[in-house]
């Protein structure tokens, strides 16, 4: 059963999602998934901005990208790249995999997507670019950490408390407010020690 290209502009998108659906459900009876043809269901997600689509595996559920509308061929494609997570995880349902591993390598190949990547390189959106306006400072090896949200609860700087607490959590290393006195040694993601 190969997968169709869907014609872009000549079906309503609430349509276009119930063949897909059917589809789906077509796809996981041949493999011999009856569950998965049962729940597996999908959705418009508005709120993709970068990512194609998604793939909720606790739920059988595909969210996509309705940027993808423009791209029928691309929308095609992308809908079986998500099949083929759920198929891989139902297929390994006792096991953690790898989410582009080779069991997912292997359902793409079933799915007739025989060299399919791991991302895309559609034009959808521009990420968003978050200002980090909070700035905190160890005491003691002035490690800085620019931060979007303020700290809600007293944090310390991992690595000293590591190195010089003996791994537990040490008010001597707590951050202080504002950058350090120099401004080379910035962290996005901070090593962080939560009391």
């Amino acid at each position: 059963m190969p997968a169709r290209a869907l014609q872009a502009g000549t079906i309503h998108p609430a349509e276009i999602l119930r063949q897909l659906q059917i589809e789906a459900r077509a796809w996981a009876l041949r493999f011999e998934l009856p569950r998965l043809a049962t729940r597996v269901t999908l959705h418009w997600h508005a709120r993709l901005r970068t990512t194609a689509g998604l793939a909720r595996l606790d739920a059988s559920l595909i969210l996509l990208n309705p940027r993808l509308l423009a791209f029928p061929a691309e929308l095609t494609r992308t809908y079986l790249h998500e099949l083929a997570h759920l198929v891989a995880h139902a297929r390994n349902p006792r096991r953690l995999i790898d989410p582009h591993g080779p069991e997912w390598r292997l359902a793409c190949r079933d799915l007739g997507l025989g060299a399919e990547k791991r991302c895309h390189t559609l034009p959808l959106a521009a990420p968003r670019r978050v200002a980090r306006n909070y700035f905190y400072h160890c005491p003691t090896c002035l490690r800085e950490v620019a931060r979007v949200r303020p700290f809600r609860r007293r944090e310390a700087c991992l690595l000293c408390c590591k190195t010089q607490a003996g791994g537990r959590y040490d008010r001597r290393f707590r951050f202080l407010d504002g950058r350090a006195p120099f401004t080379g040694n910035v962290l996005a993601q901070p090593e962080l020690f939560r009391l």
